[in-house]
């Protein structure tokens, strides 16, 4: 016999967690958890992470963020792992405030080559993740949360589906597809305006 928490959506999750219900905050921290560690892996510059691990920064804003569920405004499908998200961009930008303050000392190398980007690739890297970032909030929220969901949390197409209450994995890769698609518009729209 399976556990009923595993087929329920996030809404549900976060309704069950409110009223007090500890499997289904483990459930809940269990299929969060992995998707904002490798979120944070590719966004946490490696400057800071000698000082802060990423798994434990992730659990830490996870845990942060769930001990106050009932602050949490649940307005759409999707809206717990936007939500996480920018509670761990925030933090990762704390973390980059703090170690700017206190710069780690490091004897360089003359003969060493240098591998970090230019500032001319920082430069287009930047513009081109600003772009993205733009034209993903003019997407419907649905749109934004499929590609989050897939592409910066790396979930499954099933792990989609259950997240934003489709009925199966291949409903949620067309989803995907289709906002992908619309996201790369957008996109193109925005760099022909400039």
């Amino acid at each position: 016999m399976t556990d009923q928490t595993t087929v329920l959506t996030t809404h549900a999750l976060v309704e069950r967690v409110r009223s007090g219900d500890t499997g289904a905050l483990d459930t809940l921290c269990g299929r969060c958890l992995p998707r904002l560690q490798r979120w944070a892996r590719g966004r946490l510059p490696r400057c800071a992470r000698s000082v802060v691990d990423t798994d434990d920064l992730a659990q830490d804003v996870l845990l942060r963020t769930l001990r106050n569920v009932d602050h949490f405004e649940d307005v759409h499908q999707g809206a717990l792992q936007a939500y996480l998200r920018k509670a761990l961009d925030n933090r990762i930008h704390d973390e980059l405030r703090r170690t700017h303050r206190s710069p780690e000392r490091v004897d360089l190398d003359p003969q060493a080559a240098a591998h970090d980007p230019t500032p001319l690739e920082e430069a287009i890297g930047h513009e081109a993740y600003e772009r993205f970032e733009s034209a993903l909030s003019r997407l419907v929220p649905r749109d934004r949360e499929a590609i989050i969901e897939r592409m910066e949390f790396g979930a499954s197409y099933a792990e989609v589906a259950v997240d934003l209450g489709l009925p199966s994995a291949e409903a949620a890769r067309k989803v995907v597809t289709r906002a992908l698609l619309r996201l790369a518009h957008e996109m193109q729209v925005a760099r022909q305006r400039r």
